[in-house]
C-alpha cells in the first residue's frame, strides 16, 4: 500500500507539472511520459527493497566477507585437521603483497624484538661473543647489561647453560642468540671457565633490558671538526645526538659531519627532533600527504642548539626514511652539504595498526615530501616487489656506485631548494657532493677473511698480549704501539692455519685495510667504540671529503646557495 501511495503521489505531482508547464506538440508524449516516470520510480522503489534485503540477509553469513567464509568453511569441512590462525597469519602477507613495497605486516614475535630494540633496548644477558675452537667465548660484557653486573669478564668461555653441555661443531651464532636471549626476568645459568682459576665458576643472570646504542661514535676529526655516526632512528636517539652535540662542542667542536650511510631510519620523532637542531624558527622540515590524508607540516620551533654550526651529512644506498627527511631537509633548506651517493628511496607513511595478539599491519597511508615538494619514495610498481628489492642490485649493475654518470635523471621530476639550487625528485636524495665507493684493498683475499677472521684474530692478539695492553690509559697510545706490530704477517700465518692459503700479491694490496681493522679491533676490545671508530674509518674518503668541504667553509648556507662547494 505504501508502495502504491507514493506512485500516486508522483503521478500526481507529474500530471500538475506538465499541466502547468504544457509545450506544444505531440499529445501522445503528455499521456504516456507521466505513466513511464511513475514505473521509475516504482521500479527504483522496488530495487531499494531488494537492497534492504539482500543487506539483511548478510545475516546468513554473519556479515562476514568472502576470506572469511573460506577460513570459515575449511575449519568446517576440510579434509585434515587445520590450524586457522596459522593460516591466516600465512594469508595476510599475501593480501598486502598487492599494494606498494612497505606496506607490511609483522607477526607479534617479530614486533617485540623490532620494537624493543628501536626502544633502545632488548631483553637478554647482554654480552659480545665470538665462537672460538666451537667454543663460545666472551669478548666483552655489556656496559650496564645484566652480565656486566653478576662479573662476566672478557675471555670468559661458556662450556654449559643450565647444566647442558654449550660447545662443538654444532655450535652457531644462531644457536647462541636462541638460547642467551629471552624473556625479561627469566634466568639462565652458565658454567664459565676463566683463565688462571681452576675449575667451572658457576653465574645465574636474570635477564634484563640491554642498551642498544643509536649513536655509534661522536669524535674530533681535528681541532674544531667533531663526527657523529648514528645507525637508526629510535626511542633514545635524540638524547644521545644531544649528548653527543654537547661532548663534542666541549672539545671545541664548530662544524659537524653527521654520518647516515647504512641508517635504515627507525622513529619520524627522533629525525624531526634531530633536523630541529640545525634549523631557524618556522623552517619547514618535511610535509606529508595522502588520498585520505591531508597535508601535515613539520616545522622547526627556533629551539635547535646548532643553528649557526657547519653542517656535513654522509648518505649512501642503505640510507633511509629517517634517514632521508633529515638530509632532504638540510638539503632543500640549502642549511648543509649532503655527500656520498644517492640514498635508498622509502618516503611512504606506514599508519600502525596493533591487534590484540602483539601482531601489527603497517599500512601506506600517505609519502614524505621535503621541502621543494619532491617525493622521496623511488618508483614501484604496485604488486612487484620482485623489481623493487632488486633496485640496489640493478644501480650496482649499471655502475652507480663508481661513477656519478651513471645515474640518470632524464624522469625524473626537477626541484629546486629554497635558494635556487636544482634537486630532483621521486627517487631518494642525490648528494651534492658524489663520492664513489671506496674499493681499495677489497680483493678476493680480503673478502675471505673480513667477516670472521680478522675480529678473530684481533681477539686471539689480545688475549695473548692482555698484560701489556692493559697498560695503556689511552687508545691513541695502544694504537701506536700496534701500528708497530707485525699484525698482518702474524693474521696472515693465522689464517693459514684456518685454511686461507698465501697470496703475497693480494694481502700487500689489502695490506692497509687489514691494518686499520685489526688495530681498530684491538683496541674496540679496551676502549670500546671510543677507540674504534676512529681507527677504523681513519682512511674512510667520505668522511675526509666531509672533512675538506668543513675546513674549506663551503657547507655555510650563503656558499652552498652561490655553488661555490663544487
Amino acid at each position: 500500500m505504501e508502495d502504491e501511495k507514493e506512485i500516486q503521489k508522483a503521478q500526481d505531482i507529474t500530471g500538475k507539472a506538465y499541466k502547468e508547464n504544457k509545450p506544444s506538440g505531440n499529445k501522445k508524449i503528455y499521456i504516456w511520459l507521466p505513466l513511464c516516470i511513475a514505473v521509475s520510480i516504482a521500479v527504483g522503489i522496488f530495487i531499494g527493497n531488494a537492497f534492504s534485503i539482500f543487506n539483511n540477509t548478510r545475516g546468513w553469513f554473519g556479515g562476514k566477507n568472502k576470506l572469511d567464509l573460506i577460513f570459515d568453511y575449511v575449519g568446517k569441512a576440510y579434509v585434515d585437521t587445520v590450524n586457522i590462525n596459522d593460516m591466516i597469519e600465512e594469508a595476510i602477507p599475501s593480501v598486502l603483497m598487492g599494494l606498494d613495497p612497505h606496506s607490511d605486516y609483522i607477526p607479534a614475535n617479530i614486533m617485540e624484538q623490532r620494537g624493543s630494540e628501536l626502544d633502545g633496548h632488548f631483553s637478554g644477558i647482554g654480552v659480545e661473543f665470538l665462537i672460538l675452537n666451537d667454543t663460545l667465548t666472551i669478548v666483552n660484557a655489556v656496559q650496564g647489561g645484566p652480565s656486566e653486573a653478576v662479573g662476566i669478564q672478557s675471555g670468559d668461555r661458556v662450556v654449559s647453560v643450565n647444566d647442558t653441555l654449550f660447545s662443538g661443531k654444532q655450535l652457531d651464532e644462531n644457536k647462541v642468540f636462541s638460547t642467551l636471549k629471552g624473556p625479561k626476568g627469566t634466568k639462565i645459568k652458565l658454567d664459565i671457565r676463566r683463565t688462571g682459576q681452576k675449575g667451572l665458576i658457576p653465574f645465574v643472570i636474570t635477564r634484563a633490558d640491554v642498551p642498544v646504542k643509536s649513536v655509534d661514535a661522536a669524535y674530533m676529526l681535528d681541532d674544531k671538526n667533531g663526527y657523529i655516526k648514528i645507525s637508526k632512528f629510535g626511542g633514545n636517539t635524540f638524547n644521545e645526538f644531544i649528548a653527543a652535540i654537547a661532548k663534542l662542542k666541549s672539545l671545541g667542536c664548530t662544524s659537524f659531519v653527521v654520518d647516515l650511510q647504512q641508517n635504515s631510519g627507525g622513529y619520524l620523532e627522533a629525525a624531526l627532533l634531530m633536523t630541529n637542531e640545525f634549523l631557524s624558527n618556522g623552517d619547514l622540515i618535511v610535509y606529508t600527504e595522502g588520498r585520505t590524508s591531508p597535508r601535515e607540516n613539520y616545522f622547526a620551533d627556533n629551539t635547535g642548539t646548532c643553528k649557526t654550526n657547519q653542517l656535513v651529512v654522509l648518505v649512501d644506498e642503505g640510507s633511509a626514511s629517517s634517514s632521508e627527511i633529515f638530509a632532504g631537509a638540510i638539503q632543500d633548506n640549502d642549511r648543509g652539504l649532503i655527500v656520498g651517493r644517492r640514498s635508498f628511496g622509502k618516503g611512504l607513511v606506514q599508519a600502525p595498526y596493533r591487534f590484540k595478539d602483539g601482531s601489527e599491519l603497517r599500512l601506506t597511508i600517505a609519502r614524505y615530501y621535503t621541502v621543494s615538494g619532491r617525493s622521496i619514495q623511488k618508483a614501484y610498481e604496485r604488486g612487484n616487489r620482485d623489481d623493487y628489492n632488486l633496485d640496489l642490485y640493478n644501480r650496482y649493475s649499471r655502475g652507480e656506485f663508481d661513477n656519478k654518470d651513471s645515474i640518470k635523471f632524464d624522469n625524473l621530476p626537477l626541484f629546486h631548494t629554497l635558494g635556487g639550487r636544482p634537486v630532483y625528485g621521486n627517487d631518494g636524495i642525490l648528494a651534492d657532493i658524489f663520492v664513489p665507493r671506496d674499493t681499495a684493498g677489497v680483493n678476493s683475499y680480503y673478502i675471505r677473511v673480513a667477516n670472521r677472521l680478522l675480529r678473530e684474530y684481533a681477539y686471539v692478539f689480545t688475549e695473548n698480549n692482555r698484560t701489556k695492553l692493559n697498560s695503556f690509559k689511552t687508545w691513541q697510545e695502544m694504537a701506536k704501539f700496534l701500528t708497530n706490530q707485525p699484525l698482518v704477517d702474524n693474521f696472515v700465518e693465522y689464517a693459514y692455519s684456518k685454511g686461507i692459503r698465501r697470496q703475497p700479491y693480494l694481502i700487500e694490496e689489502a695490506r692497509r685495510l687489514m691494518a686499520n681493522q685489526l688495530e681498530a679491533f684491538i683496541v674496540r676490545n679496551f676502549f670500546g667504540d671510543d677507540g674504534f671508530y676512529p681507527l677504523f674509518q681513519r682512511d674512510d674518503k667520505v668522511i675526509l671529503e666531509g672533512l675538506k668541504l668543513l675546513k674549506a667553509n663551503k657547507a655555510i648556507p650563503e656558499n652552498i646557495r652561490k655553488g661555490s662547494y663544487k
